[in-house]
C-alpha cells in the first residue's frame, strides 16, 4: 500500500491535483492522506468537476484506488480549515499525511 508521490507534493505545496474519479475529470485541493481498512484514502475539496465548480465547497473522501491520471497543478489553494479538522476522530492514528495545522498556518 503506497500513495503516489504527486499526492505528498500536493498536500505538502499545497497545490491542486487534476484526477480522473468517476469517468469526470475533478481538480482537488487534497488536504490529508489517510488510512481505513487497510486502503489509501485522501479528504480533498472539490474546486471543479469537468470544468465546473461546484455549487458549494465540501470536503470529499476519495478512495486511492479510484483516482487515475494523477497531476499535480501549478495551482495553490489555501487549507480549508473551516471544512477540514484535523483533529477529527477519523484521522486519529492513521494520518500519513496532511497540510499544515491550522495553528502552524497562522
Amino acid at each position: 500500500m503506497q500513495a503516489p508521490t504527486e499526492i505528498f507534493e500536493a498536500i505538502a505545496l499545497q497545490k491542486c491535483l487534476k484526477v480522473t474519479y468517476n469517468k469526470m475529470v475533478v481538480t482537488l485541493a487534497p488536504h490529508i492522506l489517510y488510512t481505513r481498512h487497510d486502503e489509501l484514502f485522501i479528504d480533498a475539496v472539490t474546486v471543479d468537476r469537468d470544468g465546473t465548480p461546484p455549487r458549494e465547497l465540501k470536503l470529499g473522501t476519495f478512495k486511492l484506488v479510484g483516482l487515475s491520471d494523477l497531476k499535480v497543478l501549478d495551482e495553490q489553494f489555501e487549507a480549508m480549515h473551516g471544512l477540514y479538522d484535523q483533529n477529527d476522530d477519523k484521522y486519529r492514528n492513521v494520518t500519513l499525511f496532511a497540510v499544515a495545522p491550522e495553528s502552524a498556518a497562522a
